[in-house]
């Protein structure tokens, strides 16, 4: 059922907006958290990024998942009928032998009308999956980089927009899993976060067995879904209803600056990230009920921001570790500061 039936009234003040823009976020995680078992952390990240406009990438071992919540946050999306050419939720298996109008679609000659029509490719969809993107070729990974930046692509020389809801979960296998093509800097500068998934909680994991043999997406039957159109509402109130202090962007910038500074950063973070940070602050800020962004938002997600954005010195400390030590003079700093209205 749609939630504009059942929850908050049409909004009319920023107020109202961020109270509707919270429970759309609330009703995808009561619905995530229904198939997925002993991953709140990693359902809150992609949250925010759907939220926040951005992409993301999961890293981890086949069978940790991944799929499944892609899948499980396109089954949440209702287009209505407005958007229903449009679908909701595809999926691309990426391989060695794809093309790039695989993924993009091609012109296609009709012989009953005498001229080339574009026939849409899989990409043309709400949410979607791009599983095992670094099992292909850099050629077929360079398809995606126009469709994330700008939401459109062009095919024989045409440019088709994309949807505005447009949103990527790529998967990955780790990089020493044969047959696999790392991504390069440009198409891994696209993503908001890159977001690890290590095998969950033997008590999460007994629990996964105990749902068997009811298939793990029909967990979250007769939940609430949310509409493209709910959504959308959601991004533009978390950008201009959740207020950023000056400091914060301060921060941003000098941890940035501080990374690249770093002499064991061969590649620091760039503008783009802190650009694309700002929203995800905000909507996380809103998903722990706030209308402000704090010190702790910062904190929480950074590693996520920058850690694959960084190109370290051999025999450098972790990523983690070198983000952190960026990141801490200026967390401090706006410990001693008010960020709020």
């Amino acid at each position: 059922m749609d939630m504009q039936t059942t929850g908050a009234s049409d909004p009319s003040s920023s107020g109202a907006q961020l109270a509707h823009a919270r429970q759309v976020l609330q009703t995808l995680t009561q619905r995530a958290r229904a198939v997925i078992v002993g991953r709140d952390e990693v359902i809150e990240l992609v949250l925010i990024a759907l939220v926040a406009d951005g992409h993301v990438l999961l890293e981890d071992y086949p069978g940790s998942g991944k799929t499944t919540l892609a899948r499980c946050l396109g089954d949440s999306l209702h287009t209505g009928e407005g958007a229903a050419h449009i679908a909701a939720f595809r999926r691309i298996q990426f391989t060695p032998d794809l093309l790039p109008s695989d993924v993009t679609g091609s012109s296609i000659f009709e012989l009953d009308k005498n001229r080339f029509s574009f026939r849409p490719g899989p990409i043309f969809a709400h949410i979607v999956l791009a599983d095992e993107i670094n099992r292909t070729s850099p050629k077929v990974q360079a398809a995606m980089l126009e469709a994330m930046a700008e939401k459109q692509v062009t095919v024989d020389n045409d440019t088709h927009k994309l949807d505005e809801l447009f949103f990527v979960i790529a998967t990955q296998n780790p990089l020493d899993v044969i047959g696999t093509y790392p991504l390069p800097t440009p198409q891994l500068d696209r993503f908001l976060f890159k977001i690890e998934m290590k095998h969950i909680a033997r008590d999460a994991e007994l629990q996964v067995l105990a749902q068997y043999p009811k298939p793990s997406l029909q967990m979250s039957e007769g939940l609430q879904r949310v509409s493209r159109d709910e959504l959308l509402a959601a991004r533009r109130a978390v950008r201009t209803g959740v207020h950023v202090a000056p400091a914060i962007r301060e921060a941003l910038v000098d941890v940035a600056r501080a990374l690249r500074a770093d002499e064991q950063v061969l590649q620091g973070a760039s503008t783009r990230s802190l650009v694309l940070m700002l929203p995800a602050l905000q909507a996380r800020a809103l998903l722990h009920g706030r209308d402000f962004v704090a010190p702790e938002d910062v904190a929480a997600l950074a590693v996520h921001v920058f850690s694959h954005r960084l190109e370290c010195a051999p025999g450098a400390a972790d990523k983690r570790e070198v983000i952190e030590r960026a990141l801490r003079p200026s967390l401090e700093q706006l410990a001693r500061l008010s960020l709020s209205r």
